[in-house]
């Protein structure tokens, strides 16, 4: 039930108009800890890899320390709200043991597969944005422009 309101939430917020960017990080946050508590909860089933699905936001914000691009925005994404939304149901899935083992190794197998598909493709946009050179301006032509 948490996790099904846990998608409601951001979107009560921005209709009631009271979201706000700490409000967002927070969830963002807090859904990360979920994440990593039910990765840890599931790797004792099925080993220490599934560790990787709870600890890949963590390895991120560590990674954005050596190199700074990885801090620039991103675009809003759907496909990233549904792999972040899906992580959780998942692992919870996994974890419930109610599937034959192998078929639970599979769930959370495909979590961290399309965890490592999201980030990927985030790092690579990431990554080819901060590659863009800015062409510098005179201060004449940015007068001129601006009128």
């Amino acid at each position: 039930m948490a996790l099904i309101l846990d998608g409601v939430d951001g979107k009560v917020a921005r209709r009631t108009g009271t979201s706000t960017p700490l409000g967002a990080r927070f969830d963002m946050e807090v859904d990360a800890f979920l994440i990593l508590v039910l990765s840890v909860y599931v790797s004792m089933a099925m080993g220490p890899w599934v560790l990787l699905i709870g600890g890949m936001r963590y390895v991120f914000v560590a990674a954005a320390r050596v190199w700074p691009w990885l801090t620039a925005p991103l675009p809003p994404s759907t496909a990233r709200k549904t792999v972040a939304a899906l992580q959780g149901v998942l692992l919870l899935v996994a974890g419930a043991a109610l599937l034959p083992h192998m078929v639970n190794v599979g769930v959370a197998a495909l979590a961290l597969g399309l965890l490592l598909w999201s980030f990927g493709r985030d790092v690579l946009w990431l990554w080819r944005t901060s590659r863009v050179e800015t062409v510098p301006v005179a201060p004449e032509v940015r007068e001129l422009v601006a009128g």
